[in-house]
């Protein structure tokens, strides 16, 4: 029994049967699994901080009657060295602290602040050896060969063509590591690199974001947000305060531009007020707004009988690219929250909620439309707009229409059936944890356009975005049955997709959560082939990561953290490296690689950029980005 199972046991005796009984294994779904990155002994997982933080912190912060406490608000206002030496040496040691590990002090302590501790100091590019000679003004992002935001283009495609490529599957095939940058303290590469202008612009989960020249990895600059930075940059013109901003969005649901030259902040912008809300996804911009995603993970604590079950609601925010004034915001359910019952604790309970978006929105400029996919509900019922692709009205935020992939899907962690941790706040019907994670992705088939959108149980929807939504085909990536509504998957294999695929004119590829990487045609999405990269080597391995498409390549990363590249004809190999592993950097920080999970591959002007290591709630960490080239 670990230190946080034996502090929960404890309360749970002193609070009642009910609690000792989701004590037995508060932990049994999700364990919290100390691992440190081995290169520099930054804490790993610091996700499950807000765990531990939920269970051991919020039955006070944020109660009236524990007045004297800070409300969690002002607690993630404060630095992690801060928090961690209240726990270790403070007021909180002797009623929170002596039942915690060191390592788990550092997980709650780092997943509140939202930073890493030391990485404030370490991170800043100023103490970098490889500062670049000179920074000469920043060109046209327009006139050179770039990858710009997460899905290349405002379609989300992550389909880049030959002449942005500049990069042959035969030169493929000679790929050699150029260089690679060390995130001081780091323990998740999470963070996709944006090629701007001969430019690598990436965020780190320390809360650094660096520009660095894409040829040499020399570093320009860096600017520290408010908590760790997740999704893809996005470079783009700006009316006042720099001719180029760097817009993107952080852990603490905060959205950001920066001068792109020289990393100056120009606006901060607070898009939701919610403990739990962040931005996940990068945002999306177009014609002088950015259309910021929000996402939640309230779903990890709301099964304690002790919480008030919940409220927060997945939504996208616009704002004006030029000041970071908020335009609009809308819910992706429409009801607000309310209240609907007592649990068997007298613990209010609340309703309906869930639905995060965890994806970059699609840019429609025919239809004045951006399109998301949402997540689970956390209540239940669950919402007809969970599980769900939504089009949204540019202008105003207005729903124009939504079309829901799976039904009757409610899910909290910790809600199984069998769970020791199912309890009265758990749904009535626990749903299959679903979603739509990926960005939905805007191709022209023929005389007709499609929206196609890939769910976690491997169904591949096409739906017409110019006949309010109506689906085309659907097919699953087995080539089998339907997942549907579930709650099952169709042949009891998790052969699903999560974080997004690559389309190109015909065809649209997937990396499998379960290994190996599928296309389908975009016609009728007919299964044209399957490569299983190294799933008999490695089982246990899994391709979830975003794909990328160049013409006659395909790239795609795991979370053993293998790099491939396969023929787009017919999946055979091209090319493929081990990133797990140590690193010379060019920054001299110690580094290493590990899984590729989440973030994929970008590729321009004839070279390959990728993050290596992503240790959320699980998988290797690692703390690196590497750039290749084709070699002799």
């Amino acid at each position: 029994m670990g230190t946080f199972t034996r502090w929960w046991t404890a309360r749970a005796r002193a609070a009642g049967p009910v609690l000792l009984a989701l004590a037995a294994s508060a932990w049994a779904q999700v364990p919290p699994g100390v691992e440190v990155n081995a290169v520099n002994g930054a804490t790993a997982r610091t996700e499950l901080g807000f765990g531990i933080f939920q269970h051991t912190c919020l039955n006070c912060h944020g109660k009236p009657e524990y007045e004297r406490a800070p409300t969690p608000a002002a607690l993630r206002e404060m630095s992690p060295e801060h928090l961690y030496d209240v726990l270790t040496n403070g007021i909180m040691q002797p009623i929170v602290g002596k039942d915690l590990s060191d390592q788990e002090r550092r997980m709650v302590s780092e997943s509140i602040a939202g930073r890493l501790i030391g990485a404030a100091a370490s991170g800043d590019a100023a103490q970098m050896p490889n500062r670049c000679s000179v920074n000469p003004p920043l060109s046209n992002p327009a006139a050179s060969p770039g990858w710009n935001g997460w899905g290349a283009d405002g379609a989300n495609s992550r389909f880049q063509d030959g002449a942005h490529a500049r990069l042959t599957p035969e030169a493929v095939r000679h790929l050699q590591l150029r260089w690679a940058f060390g995130f001081p303290n780091s323990s998740s590469a999470y963070g996709q690199p944006s090629i701007i202008a001969g430019r690598v612009f990436v965020g780190a989960d320390t809360g650094y974001v660096y520009s660095l020249d894409a040829k040499s990895g020399c570093v320009y600059w860096s600017y520290l947000a408010r908590s760790g930075v997740r999704n893809a940059m996005t470079v783009e013109p700006i009316g006042r305060g720099a001719r180029y901003a760097v817009f993107f969005g952080d852990l603490k649901a905060n959205a950001y531009a920066v001068d792109a030259q020289t990393g100056r902040e120009l606006w901060v912008t607070h898009v939701e007020d919610h403990l739990t809300d962040r931005v996940t996804a990068a945002p999306a911009y177009h014609a002088g707004r950015l259309y910021v995603p929000i996402s939640s993970w309230e779903e990890f604590r709301a099964m304690d009988p002790t919480y008030s079950c919940c409220t927060s609601v997945g939504a996208v925010a616009a704002l004006d690219a030029n000041t970071g004034a908020m335009l609009w915001k809308t819910y992706v359910i429409a009801p607000r929250p309310a209240p609907t019952r007592l649990n068997n604790q007298g613990v209010q309970q609340f309703g309906p909620a869930g639905a995060s978006v965890w994806n970059t929105p699609t840019v429609d400029p025919a239809r004045h439309a951006i399109y998301v996919g949402t997540g689970d509900a956390t209540t239940y019922p669950a919402a007809e707009t969970s599980d769900a692709v939504m089009a949204l009205d540019m202008a105003s935020g207005r729903v124009l229409w939504s079309y829901q992939a799976h039904r009757n899907d409610s899910f909290l962690v910790g809600c199984g059936a069998n769970a020791p941790t199912h309890s009265d706040n758990c749904p009535k019907f626990q749903g299959p944890d679903w979603d739509i994670p990926g960005s939905v992705i805007l191709r022209r088939v023929g005389a007709h356009r499609e929206l196609i959108v890939g769910t976690k149980p491997g169904d591949i929807l096409a739906l017409d975005p110019d006949h309010g939504g109506a689906l085309l085909w659907r097919k699953n990536v087995s080539g089998g049955a339907l997942a549907g509504d579930g709650p099952a998957f169709p042949t009891g294999t998790r052969k699903g997709v999560q974080w997004g695929g690559a389309a190109s004119a015909d065809t649209v590829y997937y990396g499998l959560t379960d290994g190996g990487v599928v296309a389908l045609g975009l016609r009728s999405g007919e299964r044209l082939w399957f490569s299983p990269l190294n799933r008999e080597q490695n089982p246990r391995a899994n391709n979830s990561a975003a794909v990328t498409a160049i013409p006659g390549a395909v790239f795609v990363g795991g979370t053993d953290g293998m790099l491939f590249a396969v023929s787009s004809t017919d999946g055979s190999p091209l090319w493929s490296f081990e990133t797990a592993r140590t690193y010379h950097t060019v920054n001299q920080v110690p580094a290493k690689g590990g899984s590729i999970s989440a973030p994929g591959v970008t590729v321009a002007d004839g070279m390959v950029f990728v993050g290596s290591g992503f240790s959320v709630t699980a998988g290797e960490p690692g703390n690196v980005i590497l750039a290749f080239a084709p070699g002799p």
